[in-house]
């Protein structure tokens, strides 16, 4: 479907008021298609690939109304790596074919608020080596997870989840170089990019803002080490 003009007015209102690049988010059509009851298609590939249309489509139209990054996400990548493989990664390429824009794509294993003990490494990320997004959005921070992983996507730039979002208890800058820093064992400076784990809509929003504030911090530290 074609986005409607008040989707263009958030964007619109997000560029009026940024002073950096600015990000769109849209749910991936694999993670659409598993939670969709399928009246029509018979067929579960079939399905993610006619979201992957719809999908494709909402990506032109962000970029051409002036979004910077445009980001998919696909939780249940990882809740069903299998079906991923099977069918999921060619519907997220398509989705993503002749993106106009920087593009990204976030893997995760569901909200803080209702998943508390989650596993230290992912099910189904080195695939996405295969994908057309050019980075890759992670959580790290609350499954303290093992980033060697990250060797298994070279040519990606990794967007690192930093902020637990489990806890309102707010992370010192130094905690977050700390998480940076295991990453760094495995992937380039260059290619990181800090962020939130996942969304932060639970938080309260002044927690919300002193852990993005520690997460900035913490990049300072960050930059002035390298630069030394």
């Amino acid at each position: 479907r074609r986005r409607t003009p008040v989707e263009r007015a958030n964007l619109a209102f997000l560029k009026r008021h940024a002073t950096r690049p600015v990000k769109m988010t849209l749910p991936g059509p694999f993670t659409m298609s598993s939670l969709a009851q399928d009246d029509h298609y018979g067929n579960p590939g079939a399905v993610a690939m006619a979201y992957a249309e719809a999908v494709r489509e909402e990506v032109a139209d962000l970029f051409a109304a002036g979004a910077d990054l445009v980001q998919i996400d696909e939780p249940y990548m990882q809740a069903r790596p299998d079906e991923a493989a099977d069918y999921g990664l060619a519907a997220l390429n398509h989705a993503l074919e002749d993106a106009a824009g920087t593009t990204v794509v976030h893997v995760c294993f569901g909200y803080a608020q209702m998943v508390k003990d989650k596993p230290s490494g992912y099910s189904f990320l080195g695939e996405l080596a295969n994908c057309r997004c050019d980075q890759v959005s992670i959580e790290a921070a609350q499954p303290n997870l093992d980033c060697k992983i990250l060797e298994s996507l070279p040519e990606k730039t990794i967007v690192l989840g930093v902020i637990d979002l489990s806890t309102h208890e707010v992370e010192t800058p130094e905690i977050i170089a700390d998480r940076v820093q295991r990453a760094l064992t495995h992937v380039e400076a260059q290619r990181i990019v800090l962020a939130p784990d996942c969304g932060m809509k639970y938080l309260p929003r002044d927690v919300a803002f002193k852990k993005l504030r520690a997460m900035t911090e913490g990049a300072t530290i960050l930059r002035a080490a390298v630069a030394h």
